[in-house]
């Protein structure tokens, strides 16, 4: 029977570690993810999980260290946020070029400068290219969820990949909220144990790992990354499906909330959805056939799949909290543009840029943008793209 609780989304995916109880844990303290090797330390001190915690000088050691005990045969993880995520850099490249299925909790957190310690989607962003998976939460029962399904994904042998479970800084992982949990046992029996093939320990089979690759090989080794996060889509969607069958609750690359038959829609990351949904609601009382098509699932990106749960729509916005300077909009609005482009021509797509450093963004604003999108479709009123939406002055 379901466990009914209130919690952070920062306990809730502590929680989450708890139940599995990995192998090892290295970290290093940076707002807003500090909680969560904190949690996790208590529960290793109360004797309630035997995961080997290892304190670090640095968020580079941190992630060095994850690898080393992932490729020495361990289940793995760790968590950061924001510059803590840009230190670590040329180790996600390592992880994901060694096929290391380890699992990295990012509490998203605007990068400096100027500092700032609130949520933005710029750290995970950055990182989209990496060769990590990435899935996202709207809220913390996501948060909770996405962990429990996180190593099932990444270990799986057409995969081998690591994963990375994003939530919104603040928003979701210090905000309470009521979620479910999962009992302790089902948790684990749908984890499993984890039995690497191929590990740095094993006296029978010795092997490198991280060899240098001359450029007869590098080529071939990023295609097989390739194939290995193509090969994930079919596991997140098989994992989400079994989830659910548990649980209650499915997942697949998105949430499409209202957008069966929506003329108007926005496209979006994050906690975000909830005001949007909010706004949604309102319009629909009024006759405005709005919807949302929520993004779960950023690595790997299902273009077709989102192409085709827009292709009915008249126009969409495509909302980014995240500025990758390229003077046309942000990361999920380029990636969008083209998928439509490729699967939905007929599909106007506009990109806007919303709460950088913790900008709120509230439901009048969600209501302005539906309300601008059909005056653009009715009216042939002018769209003022890639503006940052609730900027001042």
């Amino acid at each position: 029977m379901a466990i009914r609780e209130r919690l952070s989304g920062n306990e809730a995916i502590s929680y989450a570690i708890k139940q599995v109880n990995p192998d090892v844990m290295p970290a290093f303290p940076i707002t807003p993810s500090t909680e969560i090797p904190q949690y996790v330390a208590n529960y290793i001190a109360n004797g309630e999980m035997d995961t080997e915690f290892i304190p670090v000088e640095s968020e580079h050691s941190s992630m060095s260290a994850t690898i080393g005990a992932e490729a020495a045969g361990a289940r793995s993880l760790t968590a950061t946020s924001s510059c803590g995520l840009a230190l670590m850099w040329e180790e996600l490249y390592v992880a994901a070029s060694n096929r290391l299925p380890l699992a990295l909790c990012l509490v998203n957190r605007a990068l400096s400068g100027p500092i700032n310690i609130n949520c933005d989607h710029s750290d995970s962003m950055g990182a989209r290219d990496t060769g990590f998976i990435q899935i996202y939460a709207e809220n913390n029962q996501e948060v909770y969820d996405n962990f429990v399904q996180a190593y099932r994904i990444a270990e799986h042998k057409d995969v081998m990949l690591p994963i990375m479970i994003c939530q919104d800084g603040f928003i979701t992982s210090h905000a309470v909220e009521n979620i479910e949990l999962l009992e302790d046992d089902k948790v684990k029996n749908f984890v499993g144990e984890y039995n690497p093939e191929n590990y740095l320990l094993n006296a029978n089979q010795p092997m490198a790992m991280g060899p240098y690759a001359v450029s007869n090989y590098y080529m071939e080794t990023k295609m097989a990354q390739n194939t290995a996060m193509n090969n994930a889509k079919q596991v997140i969607l098989d994992v989400g499906k079994e989830f659910g069958e548990m649980s209650g609750r499915e997942y697949g690359f998105f949430e499409e909330y209202r957008l069966e038959d929506a003329d108007y829609a926005m496209v979006m990351i994050g906690s975000a959805a909830g005001a949007t949904k909010d706004a949604i609601d309102k319009l629909r009382e009024q006759g405005m056939k709005v919807g949302l098509l929520k993004l779960r699932v950023f690595r790997p990106f299902p273009d077709e799949e989102i192409a085709m749960a827009l292709k009915n729509c008249k126009v969409v916005a495509i909302m980014d909290r995240s500025e990758c300077f390229r003077g046309k909009g942000g990361p999920l609005g380029a990636e969008v543009k083209a998928a439509i482009y490729d699967y939905a021509k007929d599909v106007k797509a506009f990109n806007l840029v919303y709460g950088l450093g913790g900008r709120d963004f509230t439901v009048e604003e969600a209501e302005r943008i539906f309300n601008d999108l059909a005056a653009y479709d009715k009216d042939g009123a002018t769209f003022e793209e890639y503006r940052y939406v609730g900027l001042r002055g």
